[in-house]
């Protein structure tokens, strides 16, 4: 019976945490992809941040969209990312 306490109590103390967190996605504009192999590489970067549940690259349009959990990630985390890779990126308008 202790163990089902300890348990309840977790899932108690964590969920709100959990509660705040929502699902973002945003448009990055990624100017530096100068070539068909370049999503690769800006696709990979931000598969590795935390918290990133899915990327779309778009190399026509230089840009990543990307889905993320707000509670584990921002913007400037996944800029940073691009960034790293040797592709800045901005954010076009605001995160949804």
């Amino acid at each position: 019976m202790k163990a089902f306490y300890k348990v309840f109590l977790v899932i108690l103390l964590a969920a709100p945490i959990s509660a705040f967190a929502a699902t973002r996605t945003v448009t990055l504009n990624v100017p530096g992809m100068t070539c068909p192999v370049c999503p690769i590489t800006v696709r990979q970067a931000l598969r590795k941040v935390p918290g990133v549940e899915k990327v779309d690259v778009r190399y026509a349009k230089r840009e990543a969209i990307v889905t993320y959990n707000d509670a584990r990630t921002n913007v400037a985390a996944l800029t940073k990312a691009t960034a790293d890779a040797g592709y800045p990126s901005k954010p076009e308008g605001k995160a949804k």
